[in-house]
């Protein structure tokens, strides 16, 4: 099956040999993101919930290159550095999604690029 990477100028560009996401036929895979500031490339500043805004923002962004939406999210993984701030990122990813909300695996890890509280992939279909 071909691989076709998808890109935009809308977020801030791959910080390794990576793309923002791939699409492998009716499915498209996004590399996990953290909230960078498309126009700067650093980590937004703020807590968890401004940081998975800026993430789902990112991920729009990612979606819309590939004419998706978050509509179109049928598998999501969450990553945080600290489980303390579950229901603050829970907050924000509930506003995103409507019913029949994607599958999810939300798990606490040690650290996360940039130094990042949230880290976010999604599958699009």
């Amino acid at each position: 099956m071909a691989r076709h990477a998808v890109t935009t100028d809308k977020i801030a560009k791959p910080a390794g040999p990576f793309s923002p996401a791939i699409r492998a036929g009716d499915t498209l895979y996004l590399s996990g993101q953290v909230a960078q500031d498309p126009a700067t490339g650093r980590l937004i500043a703020g807590d968890v919930a401004a940081q998975t805004e800026r993430i789902f923002r990112n991920i729009e962004a990612v979606l819309h290159a590939a004419t998706l939406s978050l509509d179109h999210v049928i598998k999501v993984n969450v990553y945080l550095t600290d489980m303390k701030d579950y229901a603050a990122m829970n907050e924000v990813y509930a506003r995103q999604f409507s019913a029949p909300h994607p599958a999810r695996t939300t798990v606490a890890v040690a650290a996360l690029p940039l130094g990042g509280l949230v880290e976010i992939e999604v599958l699009a279909r």
